[in-house]
């Protein structure tokens, strides 16, 4: 059972010298992306809430 263990790691360690690892500015890019588009869909969604409330208020209180 060990060596399954131990095969398995081996295995691992030399897979993992087949990944292509991000470099700093992939990752710097990356995360820049998703913090735009983060506030991107926040804006949209309290936007569009807004709206449907206004919208549910006009109906429901007749205003």
């Amino acid at each position: 059972m060990f060596k399954k263990i131990a095969k398995f790691f081996k295995s691992v360690c030399v897979e993992m010298k087949f990944i292509a690892w991000p470099t700093k500015d992939d990752l710097k890019e990356g995360t820049t992306v998703v913090i735009v588009m983060s506030g991107l869909v926040g804006i949209f969604l309290a936007v569009t809430d807004g709206i449907f409330s206004f919208i549910v208020r006009k109906l429901l209180l007749g205003g």
